[in-house]
């Protein structure tokens, strides 16, 4: 998968070998009327794709539909890759790759969130890919990783709108 972007907050240390690494799964769905999911992250003020960290002995694909199913609530299709991001958070000692897709939704439900995202004040927003691509640039987000998701989200939908330009 291509890496589009590496982001980081401070300059790396030489030996990375001790930062604990996470990957998540991310998708830009596409619902009959062309528009697509945000999360927004009232308590924080900015908007995040769906998607979330891939379990231990879980491949993408999969933690990609169990995700978009809990946080949006609905049943997708993956139709192709958009790109990766890799996020070295120097606070927490992290590096993060995120592999995000594309795709369509197949079936709407109800989102399924965590005690931690209501409290969170997490609600879904439906959006054109154009109007979520400018929502994100204009968010100003109140917290450490909001500021890391918005630069790696921007990321994605703007290489999400070169692929729908080309297709």
């Amino acid at each position: 998968m291509e890496q589009l972007k590496e982001i980081k907050d401070a300059s790396l240390p030489e030996d990375t070998t001790d930062l604990k690494t996470r990957e998540a799964a991310r998708a830009i769905l596409f619902d009959e009327n062309n528009l697509i999911p945000l999360l927004f992250v009232a308590k924080y003020n900015y908007h995040k794709l769906p998607g979330g960290g891939i379990d231990e002995g879980e491949n993408k694909s999969h933690a990609l539909v169990r995700e978009c199913l809990e946080e949006v609530g609905c049943e997708i299709e993956i139709n192709g890759e958009v790109g990766k991001v890799v996020e070295f958070r120097s606070k927490w000692n992290l590096k993060q790759i995120s592999y995000c897709y594309y795709g369509k939704i197949i079936s709407m439900g109800e989102p399924d969130f965590t005690e931690k995202e209501l409290c969170q004040g997490f609600e879904i927003v439906w959006l054109s890919l154009e109007d979520a691509i400018s929502k994100v640039e204009k968010d100003k987000p109140r917290n450490y990783p909001g500021s890391f998701i918005q630069k790696r989200d921007i990321e994605f939908l703007k290489k999400a709108e070169q692929i729908v330009r080309a297709n």
